[in-house]
């Protein structure tokens, strides 16, 4: 499907980045200078999501481009339910055109209760996902092609996904992950494909405040079956996985502490495997933007 150069990729892309979905629900005017600020800061690279009732997520992308002058945007992810593979391949095509080496594709099949709210019935996983990489492959582009060529990443957890983001794209961007799964990640994707997972991440050192923080998004995420399965597979037992988790679950995926700290759980990651690791601070907005300017003269080595 592709022939990106992954070790400029990961260049570009730079040791740490941002995952911050919460951007998409402020007013444009608002996002445009939160990225210009997140570029200005020094990360490199600016991940976004897509839910529901929020932006979709390549017009997203393009209006945070055109906000910035080198920031690369990813998609973390792009569900695949929402478009059909033709509009994903022109849509994502384009924007890499016109902003040549700052726009990265990443792709999944998002989980069955956000897809079914928009009417959609949720297939098997992986085999949605090949056919889906099948139909962009198939599906014809006839403006200029992007130079250089269109990063494409799978939202990917388990072995199977990930074996199919070695095969058919660039690499895998896992979310909702701890340090282990990044090792098995990498042993799945070989040395080749780019491995960027998420990392939570809270700057806050008393252990009862910062666990609160962070239960207020892993109780969210514990309630999506395919995290919840990612987590049973990792060794987690059923009774860590409510109430927003066991101190263990939560501290495993939310680097929370000093600046420091969290550094070392980033180091963590990379000596894992990682290549580019987006941190996610959690908290309101303008809590996440102080985060990411706390963070960014430890983490950007600035």
């Amino acid at each position: 499907m592709t022939n990106v150069d992954v070790p400029a990729l990961r260049d570009r892309l730079g040791p740490v980045g941002v995952w911050l979905a919460s951007i998409g629900g402020q007013a444009a005017a608002a996002e445009r200078e939160a990225a210009k600020e997140i570029e200005a800061l020094g990360y490199p690279a600016l991940w976004i999501g897509e839910a529901p009732a929020n932006k979709e997520a390549l017009v997203h992308a393009g209006l945070l481009l055109g906000a910035t002058s080198d920031l690369v945007l990813a998609t973390g992810i792009a569900n695949v339910y929402v478009r059909d593979a033709m509009s994903m391949k022109l849509g994502s095509h384009a924007l890499a055109e016109a902003y040549p080496g700052r726009f990265v594709l990443g792709m999944g099949v998002s989980h069955a209760p956000i897809v079914t709210i928009r009417g959609h019935d949720y297939g098997k996983p992986v085999s949605t996902m090949r056919a889906y990489l099948d139909g962009m492959d198939e599906a014809r582009y006839f403006p200029p092609a992007p130079e250089p060529s269109l990063p494409v990443v799978l939202a990917a957890l388990r072995p199977k996904m990930l074996e199919l983001a070695r095969e058919r794209t660039d690499g895998a961007h896992p979310y909702f992950v701890t340090v282990e799964h990044t090792v098995r990640a990498r042993a799945a994707l070989g040395p080749d494909r780019l491995l960027a997972p998420e990392l939570m991440v809270v700057v806050e050192t008393d252990p009862s405040r910062a666990r609160a923080i962070a239960r207020q998004t892993t109780a969210m995420y514990l309630g999506l079956p395919n995290y919840a399965n990612n987590l049973r597979e990792l060794g987690y037992a059923e009774e860590e996985l409510v109430d927003g988790g066991s101190d263990r679950l939560v501290d495993d995926i939310v680097a929370w502490g000093t600046v420091e700290e969290i550094r070392e759980r980033v180091d963590a990651y990379h000596a894992a495997g990682a290549d580019h690791v987006p941190i996610q601070p959690l908290g309101r907005f303008e809590d996440q933007l102080a985060q990411l300017r706390t963070l960014a003269p430890v983490l950007l080595g600035r």
